[in-house]
């Protein structure tokens, strides 16, 4: 049976999800570094096939939040990538582990793509793996991998996911 605390924790922890996807959906990306706790946070984008196979293999990989700042200039500045919209569909978050106040969590995700022609394609669906710290009446990201279901995405992967 899971205890108040732990349905608690799970409640900020969805909200600190559904905050993001709310974040990356309205191209705030400049916005999506502050989601994260301390300058060591590290982002991941680790495809299944790689992840339970214990490979790293990662479609996008920062360490700490410079890391996380730069890939969002290189995205506004320089990169091009096709125009779209994003829609996340984030499940809600469980816990399934607590280590010296850190929540291991684990959410399910799905991002539908849509192009400027109206065109709307499922581009990523998996799992959020989560490391996350409660702060006050809040929630922060020590470490988020994200993990596709599926090695393969027909389009650049330019935003987060």
């Amino acid at each position: 049976m899971t205890d108040m605390a732990t349905l608690e924790a799970e409640l900020r922890i969805s909200r600190l999800n559904l905050d993001y996807a709310r974040c990356i959906d309205e191209d705030r990306l400049e916005s999506w570094v502050d989601f994260f706790d301390g300058e060591e946070a590290r982002y991941l984008i680790h495809p299944r096939e790689n992840a339970d196979a214990g490979l790293e293999g990662y479609w996008m990989y920062c360490r700490n939040k410079p890391m996380m700042r730069d890939r969002i200039l290189a995205l506004r500045k320089a990169n091009i990538y096709n125009i779209h919209y994003d829609r996340h569909i984030v499940g809600g978050s469980q816990v399934v582990g607590v280590e010296d106040g850190v929540y291991d969590v684990r959410t399910s995700y799905c991002v539908i793509q849509t192009d400027v022609e109206g065109r709307s394609e499922v581009f990523s669906a998996g799992e959020y793996r989560d490391k996350v710290v409660l702060n006050g009446g809040g929630a922060k990201f020590r470490e988020k991998i994200v993990v596709p279901d599926t090695f393969n995405i027909e389009r650049p992967l330019a935003v987060p996911l």
